[in-house]
């Protein structure tokens, strides 16, 4: 779903657009983006958490649109940031939020259909999504933008059964380098937002606990899922001559640091 009118006085504002908009992380950083000025374009594959996340933005007095979106499919991905476009006139900053997980699976036990899955959204979404931005960043006037990846502390270690999860975050940093790298040249910044133990509905069993690196069952911390979406807007708000290239948020005490 989107607008069909095209860019209205609005679109002298700055646009966000976020992946995953309708839930968790998502729906609190689309919500903070708006409360920090920027007009945001809503992406999800469902449209009600999107409208409801609208509804939330709207409350505030903020602006923003949903565009429904599968990003593990090019033609949808491709599509809806056009419609973007279309509404607003340019794109400022991607927030590419939208993953799953796959819970805890021995490697010995770990099927070829969940593997290509977990990849499908957490490799080739985040693909498709800074590809349609870079694209839409690169031709638009003024020139350039930011693309923010969701990576997570497991792009940096892995959770015991998790090798799909693992693998796609540790390629998302090198899809972020990549973008860095190549996107200099058209005033496009990258970044990546590694995030540890949000409180979101899918991290509510942490608190009775989860796998160690020892095999133990234990809870863990968790924080506040606002301090993330403030550090999503910190990095969305940088000047185009400053980029974070690697941010880690984490709950203090969560069991990341250390050995076990």
């Amino acid at each position: 779903m989107s607008a069909s009118h095209p860019a209205s006085p609005s679109a002298s504002k700055r646009i966000a657009a976020v992946t995953g908009a309708g839930s968790g992380i998502g729906r609190a950083s689309a919500i903070a983006l708006a409360q920090a000025g920027f007009s945001v374009a809503l992406i999800g594959r469902r449209i009600e958490p999107l409208l409801e996340t609208r509804e939330a933005i709207g409350l505030a007095g903020g602006e923003a649109e949903p565009f429904c979106a599968d990003v593990t499919q090019a033609d949808s991905v491709d599509r809806a940031f056009a419609q973007i476009a279309h509404r607003f006139g340019r794109l400022d900053v991607l927030f590419n939020n939208a993953g799953r997980n796959a819970g805890a699976v021995p490697l010995e036990d770990y099927e070829p259909d969940l593997w290509n899955d977990v990849v499908a959204t957490n490799l080739t979404g985040v693909f498709l999504c800074a590809r349609a931005a870079y694209r839409q960043m690169k031709a638009q006037t003024p020139q350039g933008g930011r693309i923010i990846n969701n990576g997570s502390i497991s792009a940096h270690s892995p959770r015991p059964h998790t090798i799909a999860y693992s693998a796609t975050k540790h390629a998302v940093t090198g899809i972020t380098r990549s973008i860095a790298l190549d996107g200099r040249a058209y005033n496009i910044a990258c970044g990546q937002i590694d995030i540890g133990n949000a409180a979101t509905p899918l991290t509510e069993r942490m608190n009775q606990g989860v796998m160690q690196a020892d095999g133990r069952m234990a809870p863990e911390a968790r924080m506040d899922v606002a301090y993330v979406a403030n550090a999503v807007v910190h990095m969305a708000m940088l000047p185009p001559e400053a980029n974070i290239l690697d941010m880690t948020i984490m709950a203090t005490t969560m069991p990341f640091v250390g050995r076990g």
